[in-house]
């Protein structure tokens, strides 16, 4: 492995993958663990990526890969162990718009937030979303469209 072709691909495309971390995971400091970890793994496999030619692509299913395994591992609180204040906090932060789409965003399931984060924020196609998610670019259509439908009803909620 030459670092220096490693070192100028994460100066080059370092950034972008920590904006799309965070996307996904709604958080700076997972984002950067996010991040951490997928070049520790791409890194690893430099050669075989450089060679097939889309290391970009890679370190994003690398990044869904690992966010995805995470959700799983974590476990929600059921909203009745939540308290009161919980829903104070949300109430003012819902205030920005941004802060709006951020909560909302994080209520999603962790594909409908891949897959419109993939869509929109990465602006790939149905098909390279497919492959990054393992489902079909039909699946991919549906996962964005009732992500954005729920999207849509809790920001209607919230104004």
């Amino acid at each position: 492995m030459r670092a220096t072709d490693f070192e100028a691909y994460v100066r080059a495309h370092g950034a972008g993958l920590l904006r799309f971390g965070h996307v996904l995971t709604l958080d700076r400091a997972a984002a950067e663990d996010l991040v951490q970890e997928a070049l520790i793994r791409v890194g690893l496999a430099w050669p075989r990526i450089r060679r097939d030619g889309n290391p970009v692509g890679y370190a994003q299913r690398t990044m869904v890969n690992l966010f995805l395994n995470r959700r799983r591992r974590v476990s929600d609180v059921p909203v009745e162990q939540v308290p009161e204040k919980a829903h104070e906090d949300a109430a003012l932060s819902a205030v920005d718009s941004a802060d709006a789409v951020r909560h909302v965003l994080a209520g999603l399931p962790p594909k409908q937030r891949a897959a419109i984060a993939l869509r929109y924020f990465a602006d790939l196609p149905d098909d390279e979303i497919g492959r990054l998610l393992g489902c079909t670019p039909q699946t991919v259509r549906s996962q964005v469209s009732r992500g954005l439908a729920a999207l849509r009803q809790q920001l209607a909620q919230e104004r």
